[in-house]
């Protein structure tokens, strides 16, 4: 099982430079559990993708479906009280508390690319490349 933040979940869906060792950590788990919070983060990011980079709606359609799927049944709800507690306990915003939180809650540690989030909670956090290497 592992935890990512929803810039792994799009690192794995949509090229870029993080791509190859998304979809390796995949191949090698593909057992992903994130904070719902995630597909909404997703369907912006997906969003903001067709207004400025001309990503085709139906592409975007697409992969929002695929990481529907991929995550069924493995997406956590996190109260808003927890998100706010683990915000204000490590001074990052609530949105990314959520996910650090079910990390906790499911006893492993956060796979995700941001690094300000990282900096902020390095013994909660590691890269995909760390995750790969078996941190």
């Amino acid at each position: 099982m592992i935890v990512v933040d929803t810039n792994v979940l799009a690192y794995l869906l949509i090229t870029g430079d993080q791509t190859q060792a998304a979809q390796t950590l995949f191949s090698r788990d593909d057992d992903w559990h994130t904070e719902s919070f995630a597909l909404i983060e997703l369907s912006n990011l997906l969003a903001t993708a067709c207004r400025t980079r001309g990503l085709a709606s139906s592409r975007a359609s697409r992969l929002l479906e695929t990481a529907e799927e991929l995550l069924r049944g493995r997406t956590h709800v996190v109260s808003h009280q927890r998100a706010l507690a683990v915000a204000n306990e490590l001074a990052i915003t609530a949105y990314d508390a959520r996910f650090i939180a079910i990390a906790a809650q499911l006893d492993t540690l956060l796979v995700t690319e941001d690094a300000r989030l990282r900096r902020a909670a390095p013994k909660k956090t590691q890269r995909i490349g760390e995750a790969l290497a078996g941190r």
